[in-house]
């Protein structure tokens, strides 16, 4: 069983970050280890918060795991919460990873930053981009690492410039997330230089926490062997299953999707022979 290692906040109420990363990475079949790189009451679509940067408590971690020798075959990064954090994230995949990297580098969406942000963290994250194998940024986030002027009317051209500026900040693969084509929504990508892309039917409502599970499911899939390309239709699927089933229940719509519904889906895509999707 592979160990990989996931660096993002935890959220106490709400579904998102570690709280999405944990149960969805586990059900792949992958022992997943977490690093929360802050603590909140409860994610940032309800009224208020708290928010806790544990920074400070990193450098204790990495010595324990130094002196214990552990080390991981994958990371993948998501919500940091501050800039130092970027610094020490990098660190940590320098000096523990030994196989693939993902990085989300979540900060926004539609245009605008979330709450704690502004631009000198956006562009900060471009060193931290440099380091992963695959980078899944929504058009809002890789805009704004890149300094590029936000479209929220795109064309094949601006979303091949955002891949290629990602690209030539280091990230070897690049999945544009939450793209919308039309009725539709998916990923564009740019995967070993040539672009793919898909989409399914946008449901009618966004919820909070959907791209980390789309990241989630992406990275679990890569790590149980399956190409990018099959990785990232399963997990647009899965995604879209999860809204689905979300607006099937009577839960409060602020807590996020509810991706625990179709967890079956995992098992059976895991279970499918690779190459065959």
């Amino acid at each position: 069983m592979k160990r990989i290692l996931t660096i993002q906040d935890f959220s106490c109420v709400g579904k998102c970050s570690l709280t999405v990363a944990l149960p969805i990475l586990s059900g792949f079949g992958i022992e997943t280890c977490a690093l929360p790189t802050a603590l909140l009451s409860n994610h940032t679509a309800f009224k208020s918060w708290s928010f806790d940067n544990l920074s400070r408590d990193i450098p204790d971690i990495t010595a324990a795991w130094e002196r214990e020798k552990i080390d991981f075959d994958g990371v993948y990064t998501g919500y940091l919460g501050a800039k130092e954090l970027i610094e020490q994230v990098k660190d940590i995949i320098r000096r523990f990873n030994r196989g693939t990297v993902l990085i989300d580098p979540a900060m926004g969406d539609n245009g605008k930053l979330y709450a704690g942000f502004d631009a000198e963290y956006a562009r900060a994250n471009a060193s931290l981009c440099a380091l992963a194998d695959v980078v899944t940024p929504n058009v809002t986030e890789a805009s704004m690492i890149l300094g590029r002027e936000y479209k929220s009317e795109y064309d094949y051209e601006y979303l091949l410039s955002l891949c290629r500026g990602m690209a030539d900040l280091g990230a070897k693969n690049v999945v544009i997330t939450g793209v919308r084509k039309g009725d539709n929504i998916g990923v564009f990508c740019l995967i070993d230089g040539e672009v793919f892309e898909y989409y399914t039917a946008k449901e009618k409502t966004d919820l909070h926490g959907t791209g980390d599970i789309y990241s989630s499911a992406l990275f679990g899939g890569i790590m149980r062997g399956f190409c990018l390309k099959e990785s990232a239709v399963f997990a647009c699927e899965y995604t879209k299953k999860a809204i689905r089933c979300t607006f099937l229940t009577d839960n409060p719509r602020t807590y996020g999707a509810g991706f625990e519904d179709c967890y079956e889906d995992i098992v059976n895509f895991v279970n499918t022979p690779k190459g065959k999707k």
